[in-house]
């Protein structure tokens, strides 16, 4: 066991750690202000390599303070086996007085400055220089032999150890010290007991130190290089390609020769990669559609300058429609007229449609029935020997709705079902029907056909424009304008499941009344 000075004395040690400390921080601002300074913003590259070199110095540093305290320990052992070979040169002098020249000649071959062994539990002076000498610690070394205290004892022991050798460095070199120990050859119940000065000591443990600080430096180097290398290959230069496509591409999107290529990677880097590729080409395909709806809406906004035009004139000329005296021109004058209105009144809206949105709807109670027979009349439903119609809503049933846009509305849903029947291959005749119901403030509405159904590409972005076309060659602006017409009533509109035994397509639209009037 530790004696009273070796507390003493690694107490000592742990005093003088701050201050060690405190004299080193200063030392190292101006080197982190010039890191700062000189190297600016440090990219991964560079932090990689210095915390590659500190995490390696740092294993180092954890290898080196158990050897260090290894080397002093087996030092001092060697120290004792070489007094114990003094001793029993010594004790082996004829007469037993052994004269001052073997003495001097035997100490100095051992490094030490006295000599004592115990057997029989008694201590015997064998070897001694003519001089008193103080001791400043006594260290013990038996207990490493014996393994007391079991495993925290052992724990401890070598925690003690490590801060006897780490003393050496820090204090002064004229101490002498003590050691206590059993060499291996000496039997049981026998001990070595020798004096020495600390300045030998240290000077091995330092040579020792600049060795190991030496073979640090070299794994330091070799490992960090190498540890660095395949980092930089596996991590960094695949984030610095990820991030030089990132501000390429944010640079100019709409260059489709700017999207990352990925690689043939299995683990995240690939992942992300590829992740990346596909984000860039939705983005590329998204702004390249926005391009051509951008140019299409000048198009369109052209033609429908002109075609306002062209209506107007229509227009003027079915007034004078109204002055003919036949009867079947004075019942469909007035339909004509009103579809001349609607679709002038439409072409005004689509110049206001890069401004805004739909217009609020102007809603009012009104019948149904009317409103779909118009609807159908417009249509030119039925036709013969192609397309029925079945009308399936009482003569009284009222709808909360702005009459207009309910007739885009279901106009555009019977305009797709007429055309899905018409191009069926082979031809073949279908009916399209509406019906509705009133039930808890709110009107259920269907339009229904039998014809070929939607395809399942089109039910992923079915109310989307330019995506959703129920047929080929269409635009998908149909399902756009309605299901955005009926939801700014705060309704829905939705494509009911297809059921095996009755082929067809049905869309469902809810209106509910205001709330305003549910409220009164």
């Amino acid at each position: 066991m530790p004696r009273d000075d070796d507390v003493s004395n690694s107490g000592r040690a742990r005093r003088l750690a701050p201050r060690v400390m405190s004299l080193v921080a200063p030392a190292l601002r101006p080197v982190r202000a010039w890191v700062r300074d000189t190297l600016g913003p440090i990219g991964l590259s560079t932090k990689l390599l210095l915390l590659t070199v500190l995490f390696v110095m740092l294993a180092e540093i954890v290898i080196f303070v158990p050897s260090i305290a290894n080397f002093r320990t087996t030092w001092l052992s060697d120290r004792l086996t070489a007094a114990q070979l003094a001793a029993v040169a010594a004790e082996a002098f004829p007469g037993g007085e052994v004269p001052e020249t073997l003495r001097d000649e035997l100490l100095r071959t051992a490094n030490v400055k006295r000599i004592s062994v115990k057997r029989n539990e008694q201590r015997r002076l064998v070897l001694n220089e003519d001089m008193d000498l103080a001791i400043d610690a006594t260290y013990d070394l038996r207990r490493s032999a014996r393994g007391d205290g079991g495993l925290l004892g052992s724990m401890m022991f070598r925690i003690t150890l490590v801060k006897d050798a780490l003393a050496v460095f820090v204090l002064p070199d004229s101490r002498m010290i003590r050691v206590i120990g059993q060499p291996s050859m000496m039997s049981p119940g026998q001990e070595v007991d020798i004096v020495l000065p600390q300045a030998p000591l240290k000077v091995a443990m330092v040579r020792f130190g600049l060795n190991i600080l030496g073979l640090s430096i070299l794994i330091s180097v070799l490992a960090g290089g190498l540890i660095y290398l395949t980092l930089r290959t596996m991590l960094v230069e695949p984030l610095s390609r990820l991030t030089e496509n990132m501000l390429s591409f944010s640079a100019k999107p709409e260059d489709a020769s700017r999207i990352i290529t990925p690689s043939a990677r299995g683990d995240e880097i690939g992942t992300a990669e590829r992740e990346l590729a596909h984000m860039q080409g939705e983005l590329n395909q998204i702004l390249a559609q926005k391009s051509r709806l951008a140019a299409l809406g000048l198009a369109v906004s052209k033609i429908n300058h002109d075609l306002r035009n062209m209506l107007a004139n229509a227009q003027l000329l079915s007034d004078n429609l109204t002055s003919v005296p036949d009867a079947r021109v004075q019942r469909f004058a007035p339909k004509l007229i009103a579809t001349l209105d609607r679709a002038i009144a439409f072409c005004n809206d689509t110049l206001k449609f890069g401004k805004a949105a739909e217009a609020s709807p102007r809603r009012d109670l009104m019948l149904l029935r009317p409103l779909v027979e118009e609807v159908a009349d417009g249509l030119g439903l039925p036709r013969d020997g192609s397309v029925g119609l079945i009308i399936e809503i009482g003569g009284q049933l009222r709808i909360d709705a702005d009459r207009d846009q309910l007739y885009r509305a279901l106009a555009n849903l019977a305009r797709n079902a007429a055309q899905a029947i018409e191009a069926q291959t082979p031809p073949k005749a279908g009916t399209v029907r509406f019906a509705a119901t009133r039930s808890n403030r709110r009107v259920t509405l269907s339009v229904s056909d039998d014809g070929p159904g939607v395809p399942a590409i089109a039910r992923a972005h079915l109310f989307e424009a330019f995506q959703g076309s129920t047929r080929r060659g269409g635009s998908g602006l149909g399902l756009a304008i309605a299901h955005e017409l009926v939801v700014m009533h705060g309704g829905t509109l939705t494509l009911e499941e297809p059921r095996t035994s009755a082929p067809g397509t049905t869309f469902t639209l809810v209106i509910p009344d205001r709330v305003v009037e549910a409220a009164a």
